[in-house]
């Protein structure tokens, strides 16, 4: 039997997270038939613990002897475990949200990256903004979605788009210290300007209640990147506006029969489909692949690398391939709005965004000169 490794992570507001990603893993590999691979955990925390998630991926490839390992981790903690996986002759899969940019989009041969893209999510949200006539922008973050670069994703975009932000508002950390009050004089005095939001978790609860509470009659445009649409979050999250709208990566609306498949499967385990059981259900195609190529070649990582980057699938989310320049999955992403369900919020599912992997591209291309990120944590993992 063929053993596999996961680091997973913890966090205080999304608390199913490590069991979502185990059980979409296990499911995810049931799936598609795979049912004699035993799978491995190591638990990382928040995975802010450089040595932690050091020592935990070196346990799993030492005294486990995993093939391989998974990990919810970003490319700044998957950068410091490269020596060890170049060491071990094995390969990390990078299960990435995909909130922050890196200073230099790595290529190493054994690390590959399958992503939930929110940062490129955000770069799309903005031209949407822009697309809907928006030239003032304000930018709303969560205090924690504040510190990573899809910050910089979004408000780059916009400017390149001919838009200019002119005014930038960070909430507190707790619900108590959470208030959108600095908003109210500046859309008094700028209220053609399009909101330009980054938050998830229990925040895009706090956001909407807070809009709703202070702004229930102005309707504002509120433009939200994939995170803020997660559709758990949203089920208790009060509608604040007509007009809100944006990106999203994976919806329990889109219409395939993948999709169809995984929503029940994950249902029928007793647990609710999500971002997080999603990108592991997805990685089981990936892991098998890999597994597959460990013996067709022999454990020759560079060829391994070769033949994986032009591996695809079809996933929940459509067709799924990976970007050889920077070893990260493409993936579609979905144009969205809000409405209104007995008050809460639903997504309504709009058009397939087109041209994904050209602006990935530019995003790709982005110069982050003087720009950067403090974040070590696994995102969401606070």
């Amino acid at each position: 039997m063929q053993k596999i490794g996961v680091l997973l992570p913890r966090s205080t507001y999304y608390e199913t997270i490590s069991f979502d990603i185990y059980e979409g893993l296990k499911l995810g590999l049931e799936a598609i038939g795979e049912k004699d691979i035993k799978i491995v955990t190591e638990n990382i925390g928040f995975g802010a613990d450089k040595q932690q998630c050091y020592r935990s991926a070196e346990k799993l490839l030492l005294e486990e002897n995993v093939s391989l390992v998974l990990a919810f981790i970003g490319h700044r903690t998957a950068e410091l475990l490269r020596p060890l996986f170049l060491a071990a002759n094995k390969i990390l899969i990078v299960l990435d949200a995909g909130a922050n940019l890196p200073n230099e989009w790595p290529t190493c041969a054994n690390i590959f990256y399958h992503s939930l893209h929110n940062s490129l999510g955000a770069w799309l949200t903005a031209q949407k903004a822009s697309n809907d006539g928006y030239k003032k922008g304000a930018m709303v973050t969560g205090y924690y979605d504040g510190g990573y670069l899809h910050t910089y994703s979004i408000s780059k975009s916009f400017e390149d788009a001919g838009g200019t932000i002119f005014f930038n508002h960070a909430t507190g950390y707790k619900e108590n210290d959470f208030t959108m009050e600095p908003l109210q004089h500046y859309i008094n005095e700028n209220s053609d300007s399009a909101f330009l939001s980054l938050f998830s978790g229990d925040f895009v609860q706090w956001y909407f209640k807070e809009l709703k509470s202070r702004f229930s009659n102005q309707n504002l445009p509120i433009y939200l990147t994939p995170f803020g649409f997660e559709e758990t979050m949203l089920e208790n999250a009060v509608f604040p506006s007509n007009l809100v709208s944006g990106i999203v990566s994976w919806s329990k609306k889109i219409e395939n029969k993948e999709n169809k498949l995984f929503i029940e499967t994950i249902e029928a385990s007793g647990r609710k489909p999500n971002l997080f059981s999603l990108i592991s259900w997805e990685a089981a195609s990936i892991v098998t692949k890999v597994l597959e190529l460990l013996i067709e070649q022999k454990n020759n990582i560079p060829k391994i690398a070769s033949e994986l980057q032009k591996f695809e699938f079809n996933g929940p989310r459509g067709k799924i391939y990976f970007d050889e320049k920077t070893n990260t999955t493409i993936s579609d992403l979905y144009e969205v709005r809000l409405i209104e369900k007995n008050g809460m919020s639903e997504i309504e599912l709009g058009k397939r965004v087109n041209n994904i992997k050209e602006e990935f591209d530019k995003l790709c291309e982005l110069s982050l000169n003087n720009v950067t990120s403090a974040w070590y944590n696994s995102y969401t993992c606070i």
